[in-house]
């Protein structure tokens, strides 16, 4: 291992150890692993390449993996990982292997918990595996330990389908990749059966709350009639009303050219992006922080609010997730528009033959077997982390540059974990979380697919990946365009 070195990010510039002066460890390390928020293909090759690496550093190495997530660490519930079990779910989807949770390190008594569990297994390093949230948690950790004089290295690996994990450093989260490949066949299918049949509009809603790069990906691979970007929304400001013309009217073109057939992909945090609805959760979210109640809403959130089905109103009022928001995830969105669609029809005593199917793809894509991309760049990761804990690069983040290139001239990096940090409303008050990246309305791939949208919207130019081919090396349409030494999809 004395010839891997790693590029090390401070403050926007790269600086590359030289072996001069860095120390080669002889000694054996203790590691801890835990996994955190929902699954992504790609996990175990992370710990493979971290077990395999530790074992390089020193044969006596030990990977300790903690049981259901953060939860697992604060109870320190246990197992130590043998080769046995990296040999069993290497290139496997899931999380299986430890398990994976959503507790959150918050208060000073889950600090205490979670050094108390460093200290009593002995641990030389701890790596998160996860998103946003996840390593918000390892930053917030690493500095607790370092005030209690602990010399635990805390390392972060990106992890998250939803494509939201990536800035300047890290050029995407493991998971993503696989997750669209896995949906872009669904839709491609569909579509299909929507040429086929000739008569269905399908509503297909897909995973990413705040931003939307699996909507935009999946559109780039599929051609669908229309796409929403919830950015674009959110910019534009568009209200509920002007999205439902918006379908209706594609429908009525559709249908002049005996086309009443379509499909449609909504990011699941469309809801949410729409102008008055995004306010309506807004003052939701403030008033369950205060212990308010809906008569204390405005009056145009609180007319919004009576006018909308009773099982939406139930979703917005009653589902909460651990930060105090609306659980976007259990709405459903493209049935709420689909019968909003149709109300409208009605209205203008449209001829459009409506016959609306609704789809929801996200379980699908969090535990597949992981594409060739996914299952060597986490693997990559894996060794990423295992060297920047031999390094005592602590509050660091396992990064893996030049992506779109073949993996022979991939470089690996630590990132500190406070170039990702930013501001964020959380129950009410602003905290210091790791920023999420949203999509680009004036970037490389969101104006690829603005260029094409029109094209989609009335010819049927819907393509079909088909399965994933587990031996091909491809990436992403995003990864592509993003990378400047590719300015074309081919």
């Amino acid at each position: 291992m004395e010839g891997i070195q790693i590029e090390w990010v401070e403050s926007g510039d790269i600086f590359l150890a030289s072996p001069a002066t860095k120390k080669i460890l002889s000694q054996s390390l203790k590691v801890g692993v835990l996994f955190s928020g929902g699954p992504a293909s790609g996990g175990n090759d992370v710990l493979a390449g971290l077990y395999h690496t530790l074992k390089k550093i020193h044969p006596d190495s030990e990977l300790i993996g903690f049981l259901g997530g953060p939860f697992g660490l604060l109870e320190n519930r246990a197992k130590k990982i043998e080769l046995s079990d990296i040999e069993k779910h290497q290139k496997q989807g899931g999380f299986d292997l430890l398990g994976t949770g959503r507790t959150k390190l918050e208060t000073e008594a889950d600090y205490a918990k979670a050094l108390s569990a460093i200290e009593t297994l002995k641990l030389d390093g701890l790596v998160f595996i996860g998103g946003d949230d996840t390593n918000t948690n390892a930053y917030h950790l690493a500095t607790h330990l370092e005030k209690a004089n602990n010399r635990c290295t805390i390392v972060g690996v990106p992890k998250t389908i939803d494509g939201d994990l990536k800035s300047a450093y890290i050029e995407t989260s493991f998971g993503f990749d696989t997750a669209t490949r896995v949906y872009g066949e669904l839709i491609g299918n569909i579509s299909k059966d929507a040429i086929s049949s000739l008569k269905y509009t399908h509503f297909i809603r897909l995973m990413g709350r705040t931003a939307s790069h699996i909507a935009l990906e999946c559109a780039l691979m599929t051609h669908p009639n229309l796409t929403y970007i919830s950015e674009e929304v959110l910019n534009k400001k568009l209200t509920l009303k002007e999205v439902v013309e918006e379908v209706v009217e594609l429908l009525e073109m559709r249908a002049k050219r005996g086309k009443n057939y379509a499909v449609i992909l909504l990011p699941e945090g469309l809801i949410e992006a729409i102008f008055e609805i995004k306010v309506l959760l807004q003052e939701l979210s403030r008033l369950e922080a205060k212990g308010g109640d809906k008569k204390d809403l405005s009056k145009e959130s609180l007319t919004l609010l009576q006018s909308l089905p009773e099982d939406f109103q139930r979703m917005l009022l009653f589902e909460r997730d651990p930060h105090g928001n609306v659980q976007v995830s259990k709405i459903e969105t493209e049935k709420l528009l689909s019968l909003m669609v149709e109300k409208r029809l009605k209205e203008k005593k449209s001829e459009v033959s409506f016959n609306p199917l609704h789809h929801f793809f996200g379980y699908e894509g969090r535990c597949a077997t992981p594409s060739l991309f996914d299952t060597t760049y986490s693997y990559e990761l894996g060794c990423v982390s295992a060297l920047l804990i031999r390094d005592k690069r602590s509050s660091t983040m396992a990064s893996v540059k030049g992506l779109a290139g073949s993996p022979s001239t991939w470089r690996m990096q630590g990132v500190p974990l406070r170039l990702l940090m930013g501001q964020e409303e959380r129950k009410g008050r602003v905290q210091a979380v790791i920023k999420k990246s949203l999509v680009d309305l004036g970037g490389p791939v969101f104006q690829k697919f603005k260029k094409e949208r029109e094209n989609w919207k009335l010819e049927d130019g819907y393509l079909s990946p088909g399965p994933m081919q587990l031996s091909n090396f491809l990436i992403t349409n995003t990864l592509k365009l993003e990378n400047k030494n590719f300015s074309e999809i081919p």
